[in-house]
């Protein structure tokens, strides 16, 4: 069932639940009995940005259709430092 948006005329704004073929146009308000008028409430819009959104299509997509590396990559390789600053990873072993 869909939430809809109340305004008293005292200022208070609240929330109720009704069946769509049941939305009333007024409701009486729970902190002051006052008869409230129905209002447009704004749209609730993700928060989650485009590059988000990418990312989801771009897994999806890729469980259907993987990409395919057909060679190594080209160019120069960075040089590694062979050094972390993670204390975590002293405590793996070494070869």
């Amino acid at each position: 069932m869909p939430l809809y948006e109340f305004r008293c005329p005292e200022g208070d704004v609240f929330e109720q639940s009704h069946p769509m073929d049941q939305r009333p146009d007024e409701a009486s308000c729970p902190v002051c009995g006052k008869s409230s008028r129905r209002r447009m409430p704004s749209p609730r819009l993700s928060i989650a940005g485009g590059s988000a959104y990418g990312l989801v299509d771009a897994t999806r997509r890729s469980a259907h259709e993987p990409e395919v590396v057909s060679a190594l990559p080209t160019g120069p390789r960075r040089p590694g430092s062979g050094y972390t600053t993670n204390p975590l990873h002293q405590k793996l072993p070494r070869s």
